[in-house]
């Protein structure tokens, strides 16, 4: 969201004013407004949660209820507010902040139709990330785009090892399945699958097993897969958030730009950085 003020009309003073609340905190009325935002997502989440306890459901639902279409009230208010408040609506409401404000109380809208998706509000927790602006954790927030960076870098290298992933999977489970002869749990190929899938990630939830000799044989070579399969994608981000702490300075001698930021000689050919 941009920070320039004059984004709202000069002869709506009131909007101003709400503007900077809302999408500030270098005011005292905007930090406690975000505070007691930030309280109303955790009060409103703690309450989903206990809905969910049959006991408590039961003897408190009707106060749960009223807390949460209270609270939900004021998002729905301070959403409304978030696009009165800005010249350019489209801008909040197409924007990640503004989407998740959205989804943070459509839920219990549509929960009075379909009362499971009520459920889903606890999606507000995500808005909690907000206490990083909020504490001016800049440092944070800074070392949160560092790891997102590398992610993004690193999503094609991860992309092509999944497809090998989902290929091996549904070979082994197909294998399996003839193996097995189609007992012992394995009753069809995507039944073999689900387990080849809690196998080769070393879940075993146990509920399929071969007794086979060739089955066991198979599930030993698969278990073992599993835990180099794991190392896999978190060498690969690892190593792009190596990368993403190098400088880009050309070596120029050897074209390395893999050399610390600090560093005056290049870490593979021992050539003076200029």
């Amino acid at each position: 969201m941009k920070p320039e003020y004059d984004l709202i009309p000069e002869d709506h003073p009131l909007l101003k004013k709400i503007y900077r609340i809302i999408y500030f905190s270098d005011t005292p009325a905007g930090k406690l407004f975000d505070i007691l935002l930030l309280v109303f997502i955790l009060i409103s989440s703690i309450l989903v949660m206990l809905e969910t306890v049959p006991v408590l459901d039961v003897k408190y639902h009707k106060f749960f209820y009223q807390i949460e279409f209270f609270i939900t009230v004021l998002f729905t208010i301070e959403y409304l507010l978030r696009i009165f408040s800005i010249k350019d609506k489209n801008e909040y409401i197409f924007s990640p902040l503004g989407i998740l404000d959205f989804l943070s109380i459509i839920p219990f809208f549509i929960g009075l139709f379909f009362p499971a998706a009520h459920f889903f509000v606890i999606i507000r927790m995500l808005r909690m990330l907000r206490i990083f602006r909020i504490l001016n954790l800049a440092d944070y927030m800074h070392d949160g785009q560092f790891i997102m960076s590398a992610l993004r870098h690193s999503s094609r290298k991860i992309y092509i090892f999944l497809l090998f992933l989902c290929i091996f999977i549904i070979i082994i489970g197909g294998v399996m399945y003839v193996v097995e002869d189609g007992k012992n749990g394995f009753e069809s190929i995507p039944q073999s699958i689900y387990w080849a899938v809690v196998t080769i990630t070393t879940v075993g939830y146990g509920d399929v097993s071969p007794s086979t000799p060739l089955g066991k044989f198979i599930s030993i070579i698969v278990m073992l897969a599993g835990y180099s399969i794991i190392a896999v994608p978190t060498g690969i981000i690892t190593s792009e958030l190596r990368n993403r702490g190098k400088s880009e300075k050309l070596c120029g001698r050897c074209q390395n730009k893999e050399n610390d930021n600090d560093a005056n000689y290049c870490k593979r050919c021992g050539e003076k950085i200029i």
